[in-house]
């Protein structure tokens, strides 16, 4: 369960010029003084939280991960081992692995309360998941995905597929594309071993649950793989 998650300002008025933003010359400095931010901030943030009321820490947290770099991203969410955890990412941008690098290192060791994790993780059981997107509920169990297996690169082509996309619009449609995958796979792993990725308009021949899709791609450079189906 995800508590909140940075979010993009409100668009500028295009008139106005965007402000510089400030980056940190020493990715280790600027790791150490969030871990500082972070032991200040967290009583509120525990005592937001344990009042269920993640958002009045959220401004104060957003300034803090800022100060790190203002192009990572954020979230809290319930941990997988203890019971939060603080993920702070840059979504693979290879630019800002140096500063998510710094943060894990200098991070404190996971305890009952908290873990952190410099990538989104996967959830435990994608298909226990259902995600509202307006008046429509996205079962992931009904998700539905052909892969194909490139041996030499050990990355996969994929194509996904749910019954409701019909009923989706474009931009809902692609968001659900890759939502799934993400929560499948976290999204270091799926970076690194998805290559293509497409939305089925209809279920493909040969196609697989997101949990055998787990299963396929936590093989790849282990033992090697048949192809499951060509991505439609």
């Amino acid at each position: 369960m995800r508590l909140f998650r940075r979010k993009n300002a409100d668009p500028p008025d295009p008139r106005t010029a965007w402000p510089e933003q400030h980056v940190p010359d020493d990715p280790a400095a600027a790791a150490e003084a969030f871990w500082q931010g972070w032991y200040d901030l967290l009583p509120m943030v525990s005592a937001a939280l344990g009042e269920g009321e993640p958002h009045r820490v959220e401004h104060e947290l957003c300034q803090l991960v800022e100060a790190l770099h203002p192009r990572l991203h954020f979230s809290l969410e319930r941990g997988r081992r203890s019971i939060y955890a603080l993920v702070v990412t840059g979504q693979e941008d290879p630019e800002l692995r140096p500063f998510t690098d710094a943060w894990r290192v200098a991070a404190p060791p996971d305890d009952a309360i908290w873990e952190y994790h410099d990538s989104v993780p996967p959830v435990p059981d994608p298909t226990e998941v259902t995600v509202n997107l307006g008046e429509h509920r996205i079962a992931l169990a009904d998700v539905r995905v052909v892969a194909q297996v490139d041996e030499d690169e050990h990355v996969v082509d994929v194509a996904v597929f749910h019954p409701g996309f019909a009923d989706l619009d474009d931009a809902a449609r692609q968001t659900m594309t890759f939502l799934p995958l993400d929560a499948t796979l976290g999204e270091r792993l799926a970076a690194e071993r998805l290559r293509r990725v497409e939305t089925a308009a209809a279920e493909p021949a040969g196609a697989i649950t997101l949990l055998e899709l787990r299963e396929l791609v936590r093989g790849l450079g282990t033992d090697g793989h048949e192809n499951v189906g060509p991505p439609d």
